[in-house]
């Protein structure tokens, strides 16, 4: 039985994937490093910030100081935000998707590794504000994804709200990333991929379902997840 949906936030709500990765090169290039966008999408998207410049630390032996890596943390959180305030729109048929899950009374949240900060200020002129019953971001947890920590978490939140029994086989997530699927499938939930950062053969091997859009999807194939995969 379907009792909740689970999103992640970053190219499954808000077409922002490109806006992160522009804002971290602004950051890295005040240190004369750019990283190319293929090296980017294969080795660092779905990492928090600072997990991402801690590795891009590593990878490219920068030997920044504890000092300067919070610094670049925060030049990309500015960068960011300058951005998000006109380029981040919410993508193609998600609005309607959620409302539809939301009026139907299921109880919704999202698990990301962006900052709270910068979800609400994706989310601050959308009608799919308030929506979401809990919202847990990489400010929340101590591992990101593929670590389950983040799903397991917003379960957790969602029980809390609801006053529900809420199983993980129960639950379906929407990703669209490997790294966030892994962590869906080791929370024991159903997941969903969208095609909007990977291609299908990328996802597949970690999706119940892969999709081009989520608006082509019902309640009904929700459902039918979580009765054939309980």
């Amino acid at each position: 039985m379907l009792k909740a949906v689970i999103f992640d936030f970053d190219g499954v709500i808000a077409d922002s994937e490109r806006l992160h990765y522009k804002a971290l090169n602004q950051a890295f290039e005040t240190c004369g490093l750019h990283i190319p966008e293929d090296i980017h999408w294969q080795k660092y998207l779905g990492f928090s910030d600072l997990e991402n410049v801690l590795a891009v630390n590593d990878d490219y032996k920068m030997n920044w100081s504890q000092q300067e890596i919070n610094r670049l943390v925060e030049h990309k959180t500015a960068s960011f935000h300058a951005l998000a305030q006109t380029e981040a729109p919410i993508i193609d048929g998600v609005e309607d998707f959620i409302r539809m899950l939301h009026t139907a009374g299921l109880p919704l949240a999202i698990c990301s590794g962006a900052t709270r900060e910068d979800i609400e200020i994706m989310l601050e002129h959308t009608e799919i504000k308030g929506v979401f019953k809990t919202i847990v971001t990489a400010n929340d947890v101590e591992k990101c994804k593929p670590d389950p920590q983040g799903y397991l978490l917003a379960l957790k939140r969602l029980q809390e709200k609801t006053k529900l029994t809420i199983e993980p086989s129960q639950c379906v997530v929407v990703e669209d990333s490997r790294w966030g699927l892994q962590a869906a499938v080791a929370a024991k939930m159903h997941t969903v991929a969208v095609t909007n950062s990977y291609a299908a053969d990328h996802l597949s091997s970690h999706a119940d379902y892969v999709i081009d859009r989520v608006d082509k999807l019902t309640i009904e194939d929700l459902e039918r997840m979580c009765q054939y995969h309980s």
